[in-house]
């Protein structure tokens, strides 16, 4: 028969799923290799063409590894807490795991029905209580931790508590939060326990404080900020404003400069590398301190500068501390904690009414938006400590309160927006440095030597950066130190449909629940939006609590299940660990982690934490855990268009004009569902049923069809441009769709969809089918030896996937494979050891048809799979002959292949006695015969 490729792929997946073909062991003689799928999170909408290339690439690497002798470890879940299904079920009131299952099972049918070699014994769901159980317990370990400084490693809060037990806290050089007490033993031991516990919440690894975060009305939750783009929800659209709440937070900043050096050591693409650098932020510099101007003290010149000091004042991180005597003002992030103190009665409108502006805008916007100048005076002043110049005390919304101290040491000669600032408000503009030139724009140079600066004044930057970090010490003032951009983790959202915190309040303190009562699970509710006072929807279950006490109320974020799953896929069904050491010891890390580049500064910045954190408490033993990272390029639409005839009145008709004639008319664009066109040729049929509107439209064609526009755009269903695989899968095969998707350009790079050309790669399927079999489809081979032109051929396929494999350059593996099966052809191959292990070659990229062609070779089923990849010989590539063009009189007639070995007289004597030059010269001897050894042969005759 004809390539039945319907019947052939539900065959081999249904053998596949009953056999448990990729069943990974957790312990083989065989080197392991593990490759992992960032895993979806599983909508409504099902795949469409763009989301599966990442899972084919790891696929076809994930088949050839195996067939290369490695224990391969492939595994696939589900993200499957989230938003949408939570949005859902608030506006329908159905339990969001209902909505949730049914989109796992759309996702599985799809996932599936593209052949894909996931082992799903292993199947992990963070929304399954015997998945999240283990979430909590690690939440529960962050709790019982600090993070020792001077081990550089997280420890168990029992090692701190014993060490205040006998030392108090000297010696104890912890991550931490700015204002601990410092105690002796006797004091701490003194304390009650309320007390102690206050203070350990300062040092935990997982703390309760209030934080100013993205807070979405419409939605009643916090965002992260990668969840936040231009001041709206990523999901949905909704307004963000910013908000100080209590929350759950992780000192993700303990591991700042481990996860700098992390960085390092992976093989990572160097655009996430640089971002996590950026995000990180790791800046030399020093803090200082500026005392609050205090009233009692007129004099401001004075010359004893702790005169001046008072209890309070507002400390800066500055990586330019030389620049301190420029300092004309200091500005403030809107949310700093001292500015309702600050405010003068004569500013408080002003400022109010500038913090609920700034409200409205999300940190992202306010970092990116480099030209608007606003701020408002407080009324207030700080004494700049060098000098004893009194400073005015700004607000202005390009300071913010989540990085350095939410404070910024102003000096318009050097920063742009200082500059920009201080222009707007008629502040002082100093330059401090020789050969600055201020009169256009800030001047941040480091060359020259320092004027206007006192002691400083003709040193160089090296210098005075020294003398005044020393200055600053000795008065108590300052002092130098590193600092990073990063803050910590907001670790809480304000929802129901999320792992529960396994946390009770009791005296206003949290708790941890025993070990024994894990997994806390989600319970049930009336509805899925906060109470009427205002608490998270956990508010509303009724009963629930923990011997009485209140549980928390907020849920986990979206990042907490997703920060150490693949550590689940070692061990998916342990229920007394969250994974055995057995099985840690044996996979150890991820070799190969495939997945978009969204994701830089969120989940992967998260797990390497995680898996930091678990390290130095022993659990696991890497200290990264994705050795390699590869970003897949995106799938963007191909949009097409239908344009709309505009009568005289400006009203839309219904006679659409095809694209080629737009211009002789008056039109409007609209969309039209890519699936009802081809090759940008409309269905006319099926534009008519495909809404009502358009039943009884007319058309003005061009020679008798309906031409589309076409734009590249985003792949949207608000643009009529998305591609369900299930249709093209039904029309032409997973084989032919995974093929396509890796034809369609390098993996790294986005391109777009383009379903006019996946009929070339159908062909190609069916040619290489009819390989293997006679004129009437029968499965025919021949057991002849093979000749050198066919081992030729076969052995370039060889090397070349090997080497396309390697460097994930599967677009140009595709071509090669086109080219071998032309060339077979060509030669009429129907040779079994050469087809034997063309076949073997070809199956990571079309499984389904190389499974049914490698059991009509007679091999047993399900043994593909585990084959041995062919062994590359070099010795077929060497050219020992030459295709001598034969021309008669200068015009080419026919190509001779002759042994590079022979001399031009040999290759004379070689071409003369071939019966098809005979035919050329009609029995005329030839006048000449010009030989160009390894290049032509010309006969005059």
């Amino acid at each position: 028969m004809d390539y039945q490729f319907k019947d052939i792929e539900r065959r081999w997946q249904k053998f596949w799923a009953d056999h448990q073909t990729f069943k990974a062991d957790n312990s083989s003689t065989k080197p392991k290799y593990y490759v992992l799928d960032m895993f979806p999170y599983p909508s409504g909408a099902g795949l469409h063409v763009g989301h599966p290339l990442g899972y084919i690439a790891s696929d076809i690497f994930s088949r050839y590894k195996r067939l290369r002798g490695f224990n391969v470890l492939h595994p696939m879940g589900y993200d499957s807490f989230g938003l949408p299904a939570e949005q859902y079920a608030i506006q329908t009131g159905q339990h969001p795991a209902i909505t949730t299952e049914a989109n796992i099972n759309t996702y599985r049918r799809q996932l599936d029905q593209l052949g894909f070699s996931f082992d799903w014994s292993r199947e992990v769901r963070t929304s399954a209580p015997d998945y999240y159980k283990w979430t909590q317990w690690i939440f529960m370990r962050l709790f019982n931790s600090w993070y020792n400084k001077t081990a550089d490693k997280a420890e168990s809060i029992d090692k701190l508590v014993a060490h205040f037990e006998k030392s108090g806290t000297t010696g104890i050089d912890a991550v931490c939060d700015d204002e601990v007490s410092v105690y002796t033993a006797g004091e701490w031991n003194a304390l009650s326990d309320h007390d102690k516990q206050v203070e350990l919440l300062k040092y935990r690894l997982t703390y309760l404080r209030e934080s100013t975060v993205n807070w979405v009305p419409a939605l009643g939750t916090v965002l992260a900020n990668d969840e936040v783009k231009d001041g709206f929800s990523e999901r949905g659209g909704y307004p963000v404003e910013q908000k100080k709440m209590m929350q759950w937070s992780m000192r993700i900043t303990a591991y700042a400069e481990r996860l700098l050096l992390g960085l390092d050591t992976i093989d990572w693409p160097e655009p996430v590398r640089e971002m996590q650098k950026n995000w990180i932020g790791k800046s030399v510099g020093a803090s200082v301190k500026f005392a609050i101007y205090d009233l009692r003290f007129t004099n401001s010149r004075s010359t004893d500068n702790q005169s001046l000091i008072t209890d309070n004042y507002i400390e800066v991180f500055t990586t330019r501390v030389d620049t301190i005597f420029g300092v004309t003002f200091m500005v403030l992030a809107p949310e700093h904690e001292l500015v309702p103190s600050l405010t003068k009665p004569e500013q408080k409108a002003q400022i109010d009414a500038y913090i609920a502006q700034a409200k409205k805008k999300s940190e992202l916007d306010r970092m990116a938006d480099t030209k608007t100048v606003s701020g408002a005076f407080t009324g207030s002043y700080v004494i700049n400590p060098v000098n004893n110049e009194k400073v005015p005390i700004y607000i202005a919304d390009y300071v913010l309160a989540g990085y350095g101290t939410g404070a910024v040491m102003a000096v318009p000669s050097g920063d742009q927006r200082d500059y920009l600032f201080a222009k707007h408000f008629g502040l002082p503009i100093v330059p401090i440095m020789d050969i600055q030139h201020i009169e256009t724009e800030a001047d941040p140079t480091k060359e020259g030597r320092y004027i206007n600066s006192d002691f400083m004044n003709g040193l160089n930057y090296k210098d005075g950066t020294a003398k005044v970090i020393a200055f600053l010490e000795e008065k108590g003032m300052g002092k130098a130190k590193i600092n990073y951009r990063m803050r910590d983790a907001i670790f809480g959202r304000q929802r129901y449909w999320g792992e529960p915190v396994p946390v009770y309040f009791k005296d206003g303190l949290p708790h941890l629940i025993e070990e024994k009562d894990l997994p806390l699970v989600l319970p049930e509710v009336d509805k899925y939006l906060p109470t009427e006072s205002g608490e998270p929807p956990l508010g509303r279950a009724a009963d629930w609590n923990y011997h009485g006490a209140e549980y928390e109320l907020s849920t986990m974020p979206g990042w907490a299940g997703s920060s150490w799953y693949w550590y689940r896929y070692m061990d998916a069904h342990n229920d007394r660990e969250f994974a055995s050491k057995k099985a840690i010891d044996y996979w150890k890390d991820v070799d190969l982690y495939i997945g978009g580049s969204e994701h830089a500064t969120g989940h992967l910045l998260y797990s390497r934490f995680w898996n930091k954190f678990l390290k130095d408490l022993g659990l696991v033993i890497e200290e990264e855990p994705f050795k390699k990272l590869i970003n897949q390029g995106h799938i963007q639409g191909r949009s097409n268009f239908v344009y709309r005839l505009i009568d005289g009145d400006g009203r839309g008709t219904n006679t659409f004009v095809s694209h080629g004639l737009i211009n002789q008319y008056k039109t409007s664009e609209l969309h039209v569902d890519v699936n009802i066109v081809d090759n940008d040729i409309l269905d006319i049929a099926k534009f008519k049923s495909w809404r009502e509107e358009y039943k009884d439209a007319e058309f003005i064609l061009e020679n008798g069809k309906y031409i589309c526009g076409v734009e590249i755009e985003k792949m949207s269903k608000s643009k009529y441009n998305v591609v369900n695989p299930d249709v093209l899968v039904e029309r032409y095969g997973a084989d032919t769709l995974r093929m396509y998707e890796m034809f369609l350009g390098p993996l790294e790079q986005s391109k777009p969809w383009n379903t006019n050309g996946i009929e070339g790669v159908f062909k190609f399927l069916r040619k290489f089918w009819k390989l293997f079999h006679d004129e009437q489809f029968n499965f025919r081979l021949s057991d002849e030896a093979p000749s050198k032109a066919e081992f030729k051929s076969l052995h370039k396929i060889i090397r070349k996937v090997e080497e396309d494999i390697d460097r994930f350059s599967f677009n140009t593996s595709v071509s090669s494979f086109m080219i071998a099966v032309n060339e077979l052809t060509d030669l009429k191959c129907n040779k079994r050891a050469i087809l034997h292990d063309l076949v073997i070659v070809l199956s990571p990229y079309a499984p389904h048809i190389c499974e049914e062609l490698w059991v009509l070779l007679g091999n047993k089923a399900g043994t593909l799979s585990y084959a041995d990849y062919p062994k590359f010989n070099p010795e077929y590539l060497v050219e020992d002959e030459f295709a001598y063009p034969i021309s008669v009189n200068g015009k080419m007639k026919i190509n001779l292949n002759i042994s590079l070995s022979l001399e031009p007289k040999e290759i004379e004597e070689f071409v003369l006695a071939s019966p098809d030059v005979q035919k050329y010269l009609d029995g005329k001897t030839p006048k000449k015969v010009i030989v160009v050894k390894g290049r032509i042969v010309n006969i005059v005759i």
